[in-house]
Formats: structure tokens, sequence, C-alpha cells
């Protein structure tokens, strides 16, 4: 698909630690130039990680975001750290910092673009199996999280309900959930 709309130039307007803020110059398709607004993750994006307990429930967090002033809901993520490889050692670090435990096997479950009309930013979301306490949570000290077990019905009804609204963990419950049907549906055709 050939498509009209161009960017032209992208200006550096401020940099932070995490993010990058920026003007582009826009071509419309009708030849009108704008600048948009783009924000640029330095850190190159980060992982999530849907905990799923041996009964089956998963393990999530609650915690106060300044940014919206709620309180939300939301499945263990971090941004990645400069000597992470891949986004799975963030996923690993993030689950055992922010809960507590480990897992014995991480699954990558699907890619998300968190903002596609305004930011780069892309957040890997795993599936972590066969997961045990492995310690007590290792915050930062600006982090203050409680965790929290439900099962995937209560969850899936939750996002149903706009209950749960956070972006990468609505891609993960239902990611997950898509997984388990699929299971469902081979285990009785096969």
């Amino acid at each position: 698909m050939e498509h009209r709309l161009k960017r032209l130039s992208r200006e550096t307007v401020c940099a932070g630690r995490a993010l990058t803020y920026m003007h582009d110059q826009v071509r419309l398709p009708d030849g009108k130039l704008e600048t948009w607004d783009f924000v640029h993750h330095n850190k190159g994006g980060g992982a999530s990680v849907l905990p799923v307990l041996p009964d089956g429930r998963i393990l999530l967090i609650r915690q106060y975001r300044p940014a919206i002033d709620r309180v939300t809901l939301e499945i263990p993520a971090g941004a990645r750290d400069p000597g992470d490889e891949d986004t799975a050692v963030t996923a690993l670090r993030e689950l055992r910092e922010e809960t507590g435990y480990t897992c014995a096997k991480l699954i990558k479950m699907v890619t998300l673009d968190t903002a596609v009309a305004w930011c780069d930013e892309c957040t890997d979301i795993y599936l972590a199996e066969g997961i045990r306490r492995d310690g007590e949570q290792d915050l930062d000290e600006a982090e203050e999280i409680e965790t929290e077990c439900l099962r995937l019905e209560d969850l899936t009804r939750m996002i149903r309900m706009g209950e749960i609204r956070d972006a990468k963990t609505v891609a993960g419950i239902l990611a997950y959930a898509s997984m388990k049907a699929e299971q469902r549906n081979s285990d009785m055709s096969g």
C-alpha cells in the first residue's frame, strides 16, 4: 500500500531517562504540513509476564499509578535494563522483583505495540508456568505493590466490565484465554 502521509523530519524537544519527546514535521495526504508529537522509548520497550499458579489462578499486582491517579490491577512488567539481552530476562526479573515468585517455564505469547499513533514502545508478553515462591518481593523505593490471585473467568469478566483497563494486562489475559480455548478445541477434535 502506497501512503501519501509522510514524515519529513523529527526534532528532539526534551530527553529524559526513559522517554524522549519529539516533534515530527508531517506532510498530510492533501499536501498540508503539520507538527505531530512523538515519544521515543529510550530503553527499547519492556516485558510483562502473566504468572499462572499450579491451581490455574493468575497472579497479578495491585498498585497506585500517579499518571492516571488510581490503583490498577496489572500483570508484572517493567522496562528493559541496558544489560538485558532479550525481553525474557526482563520478564523473569520483574516477576521475581514484583511478586517474589519465579517460574519453571516462560512462553512468549504476544508482542504489543502500546501506542502506535504517538509512541514506539513495544512490550513482549510472556506466560509463566510452574511458578513458585522464591522469597520476598524486591521492590524499588517508589513501588508499593500488593499481589492478588484470580481465576481467568473472573479476569475476563473484569475486562468486559471495565475494571481492568491496563493495555498489557488486557492483552496478556486475552492472549492466554485464546491459548486455552485453542487447546480445548484441539483436545476435543483430536
